[in-house]
């Protein structure tokens, strides 16, 4: 039984490290300018502390598991601020990924409701609040963003992110 535990976690420990894109800057309120992270890059942009901020784009999240705007269009090495406000009474978040990683997530989320996990690209954000994710779009393409507290993602709570030449 010992080895069957064993495994199991670290199974999840692996697909979570092979889910999780990492390296951006991000927070709620209540922990503003408390964390930062190492510089990372991967398939959708990069993170690297002391990024100067070409652009704000303001994101509201609400209870009708809508992002607004949810389709967001940006130019290849823009370093974009994400301020999100959380409009609704519930808890919601904004995490950054491909489609892919984002709809993984959200599954492995429906199996562990529970688990709380705070990651530089996601901005956890509580009901009334704000939070934040600066990050710099380094590659041409389409990306994406979603809310992954269980059911949230699969109610339509998700967008995505054009990113121009």
């Amino acid at each position: 039984m010992k080895n069957t535990v064993k495994t199991f976690y670290a199974t999840l420990v692996a697909v979570m490290l092979g889910l999780t894109p990492v390296g951006a800057y991000a927070h709620s309120e209540e922990h503003a300018n408390e964390v930062q992270y190492d510089p990372v890059e991967n398939e959708f942009g990069s993170y690297q502390p002391g990024m100067e901020v070409t652009r704000t784009i303001e994101v509201d999240m609400n209870d009708q598991m809508r992002f607004s705007p949810d389709l967001i269009k940006v130019n290849k090495g823009d370093v974009i601020r994400f301020v999100h406000t959380n409009s609704g009474q519930l808890m919601h978040e904004f995490v950054l990924g491909t489609p892919e990683s984002l709809a993984q997530h959200a599954e492995m989320m429906k199996k562990f409701p529970g688990m709380e996990h705070s990651e530089p690209y996601m901005a956890h954000v509580p009901p009334g609040k704000k939070g934040e994710i600066i990050w710099k779009f380094t590659k041409s393409g389409e990306f994406g963003f979603g809310c992954l507290i269980p059911g949230h993602f699969d109610a339509g709570m998700k967008g995505k992110v054009v990113v121009g030449s």
